[in-house]
C-alpha cells in the first residue's frame, strides 16, 4: 500500500485498519454460510466479529493442508469450505498433489475478480503496460496461476500469447515473430529456453523481451539464478512473484530492490511463525508464512500454514515506498524441503545459490542418500557450453559448499545432455 505524506506510523495504522475491516466483513460471511469455518469462529469466540489483529492471531487456530484434504475426502468432490451454494461457482482449479491427495478449489466470479485484482498489483510493479506483448511459457492445465495471468493481461489490454501445447523452438520462434515484451513462466525454463536457442542457432538478441516475470520456484529471488537468467536474456529484468492455488496470487517483486518480494496486504494478512511453536517469530527471523485471504469470500482461509519458509526485512517503508510486509530472498525454501547433513540445516535454495554463482553450470542435480545412520548429499554438475576446466568446475563447487556449509559435499561432474529438463517446477533433488 502507498501513501503520500502520512508519518509511518499512520501509514502503517492505515493498512491494518483496513485490514481489519474487511476481515470482518469476511467473518460475518463465513459465520452462517460456511460450514467448515463456522464452527471454528465459534470455538475461537470470534462470529461475532474480530476486535483487533492481536486478537485473531491470538484465537483463531491455524489451518493447515491436511484439513482441507481431509474435509474433501470427508465431504466429496469439494469439502465444505464454500461459502455460498455450489450453483455460484464458475471456475475449478486444483493442486499438483506431488506430495499426496491434490486439493480441488471453486472460486465466484467476485473471489476470481479479487484474485485478478492482485495479478494487477504484480503487472503494475513489473511495469506492464496495455501496449505489452505477453507470453505465457505454460502447458494450460487446471492449476489457478495460468490462468488468472493470463486473463488479468487480457483485462489490462495487453496481446496475450498462450505457449500450451507447443514445443520449445515454437515458443521461441512465437516471441520473436510476435515482438513480446514481457515473458511469464518458471525461472528453470526461463534458462531452458535460452539453451534451447543456443542449440537451435536462435539469437535471444534479436528479441523484444525487456521483463521475465517468474514464477513457480524461488530461483528469481536466487542472485546466481537471478544473474544467470538476466545474462542468457541479454540484460531483462527478472521479477520474482508467487501465488499457490489455494490462496491465489500472493506477492509481486519488488520494483527497487531485486530479490525481495512484497506481500499484497490489502489482499492478504501475513503472519511469520515458528514452524515447531507456531509463535510469531521475532523481526528479521524466519519462520514459516501463514496467511489469510481476505477477499475470496466464496472459498477463504484463515491463518493457513503455507508451508513456505520466509523471512521479513526490517526496514519499512521499503524503497519502492511501501508498507507490503518485504520478505528477504522471496521464498527461501519448504518447511518439508529443508535437510538436515550431519547437523547442518540445508535449502534447496541455499545449494541453487552456490551452483548458480560458480558459472559454467548449465544444469545440476542433488542426490540425497538416506540409506545411511545421517542423510548425505552428492551433487550432479552438467557444465554450460565453453566451460573450459570441468574439473576445476567440481572443485569450485565443492569450495564453496564447504565455506558455506562447513561441510564436505562430493561433487562431480557428468557428460552434456546428461541430466532431466524442466519446462515447469524442476525436480533437481532426488531421492536415491
Amino acid at each position: 500500500m502507498r501513501f503520500s505524506h502520512a508519518s509511518p506510523s499512520l501509514r502503517r495504522l492505515a493498512v491494518e485498519t483496513e485490514q481489519l475491516s474487511k476481515l470482518n466483513t469476511l467473518v460475518a460471511a463465513l459465520r452462517t454460510g460456511n460450514r467448515f469455518y463456522s464452527g471454528k469462529l465459534r470455538t475461537a469466540r470470534l462470529e461475532s466479529g474480530v476486535p483487533s489483529l492481536k486478537e485473531f492471531s491470538q484465537r483463531m487456530p491455524f489451518t493447515r493442508k491436511d484439513e482441507i484434504v481431509a474435509d474433501q475426502q470427508n465431504h466429496p468432490p469439494y469439502g465444505t469450505n464454500l461459502t455460498f451454494s455450489l450453483e455460484c461457482y464458475r471456475r475449478f482449479s486444483q493442486t499438483s498433489g506431488t506430495l499426496g491427495r491434490p486439493m480441488y478449489w471453486l472460486d465466484t466470479v467476485e473471489s476470481w475478480d479479487w484474485m485478478l485484482d492482485n495479478w494487477l498489483r504484480v503487472y503494475g510493479s513489473a511495469g506492464v503496460t496495455p501496449h505489452d506483448h505477453i507470453f505465457f511459457a505454460f502447458s494450460f492445465g487446471p492449476f489457478l496461476g495460468f490462468w488468472t495471468a493470463f486473463e488479468c493481461a487480457a483485462r489490462l489490454g495487453c496481446l496475450c500469447l498462450p505457449g500450451g501445447g507447443m514445443s520449445s523452438v515454437s515458443r521461441l520462434r512465437t516471441i520473436l515473430d510476435n515482438n513480446v515484451t514481457v515473458l511469464c513462466c518458471t525461472p528453470t525454463y526461463a534458462i531452458r529456453l535460452a539453451e534451447v536457442a543456443e542449440e537451435e542457432k536462435i539469437s535471444l538478441s534479436d528479441a523484444k523481451v525487456k521483463t521475465l516475470i517468474l514464477s513457480g520456484e524461488p530461483g528469481a529471488s536466487i542472485p546466481g539464478t537471478r544473474a544467470r537468467i538476466e545474462s542468457l536474456w541479454h540484460g531483462a529484468r527478472i521479477l520474482d512473484h508467487h501465488g499457490m492455488t489455494e490462496t491465489g496470487p500472493v506477492s509481486y517483486g519488488c520494483p527497487k530492490k531485486p530479490g525481495v518480494l512484497h506481500i499484497i496486504e490489502s489482499a492478504f494478512i501475513a503472519e511469520i511463525v515458528d514452524a515447531e511453536s507456531g509463535r510469531a517469530v521475532e523481526p528479521g527471523e524466519s519462520g514459516e508464512l501463514v496467511l489469510t485471504n481476505l477477499g475470496r469470500i466464496g472459498s477463504p482461509l484463515l491463518r493457513y500454514r503455507t508451508g513456505d519458509v520466509v523471512q521479513a526485512t526490517i526496514q519499512s517503508p521499503c524503497e519502492c515506498d511501501t508498507y507490503d510486509l518485504a520478505l528477504d530472498g522471496g521464498i527461501l525454501g519448504r518447511t518439508d524441503d529443508m535437510l538436515v547433513v550431519r547437523g547442518v540445516n540445508v535449502y534447496p535454495s541455499a545449494i541453487e545459490q552456490i551452483v548458480r554463482a560458480s558459472g559454467d553450470v548449465a544444469e545440476y542435480r542433488v542426490e540425497v542418500h538416506t540409506d545411511r545412520a545421517l542423510p548425505e548429499i552428492k551433487i550432479q554438475l552438467e557444465p554450460a557450453p565453453g566451460c573450459a576446466r570441468e574439473t576445476g568446475l567440481a572443485e569450485r563447487v565443492e569450495t564453496a559448499m564447504r565455506t558455506a556449509f562447513n561441510l564436505r559435499v562430493e561433487v562431480s561432474v557428468v557428460p552434456s545432455g546428461n541430466l532431466p529438463r524442466f519446462e515447469m517446477k524442476a525436480k533437481r533433488w532426488v531421492r536415491v
